[in-house]
């Protein structure tokens, strides 16, 4: 989900979803600046909190109206973000967790998007590591594709790694 501007509450807090397939593919959305679609990149599923839910529930439910993918078995968090960047002519900024996932479901439905996410979002693809490596693409977070090497052939980490921030 797109973000909402930061405040006085500090940094808005966010779940993100690191989702491999059976064969290790990660699925990434496709996304854009409204004003300007040429002005694109590549993202990893998640959204803000809302109300009282925690971030294992805020990851579950975005992937949810995102993806329409509901059957995964949640895992570790793997990595914390701060990052901070401009975007429907606003700046944002957000405290990033990044949750593990797997599913056995490749078949993706946007149903659920909000209004400014039908106007940012241009679709979803699973990625191979390899493919992801060699992307020209801008993906974000930006080390995404070493990130993603490196968890599959080592697993998740014993504690989440804090990424350097990400300031756009």
């Amino acid at each position: 989900m797109p973000p909402e501007p930061a405040g006085d509450r500090g940094p808005r807090q966010v779940s993100r979803v690191i989702l491999l397939d059976p064969a290790d593919r990660i699925l990434l959305l496709h996304g854009f600046e409204p004003a300007d679609p040429s002005d694109d990149w590549w993202f990893t599923p998640g959204g803000g909190l809302e109300g009282t839910e925690t971030r294992e529930q805020a990851a579950l439910r975005e992937l949810a109206e995102e993806t329409g993918i509901t059957e995964v078995e949640l895992g570790p968090v793997l990595w914390r973000r701060y990052c901070s960047f401009p975007f429907d002519g606003r700046r944002w900024e957000q405290d990033e967790w990044y949750f593990l996932a797997r599913t056995r479901r490749t078949e993706t439905r946007m149903d659920g998007l909000t209004e400014l996410e039908r106007r940012s979002v241009a679709g979803a693809r699973w990625w191979t590591s390899e493919e992801l490596l060699a992307a020209r693409e801008t993906v974000y977070p930006t080390r995404l594709a070493e990130l993603l090497r490196t968890l599959l052939d080592e697993g998740p980490p014993g504690a989440p790694v804090v990424l350097a921030p990400e300031i756009v």
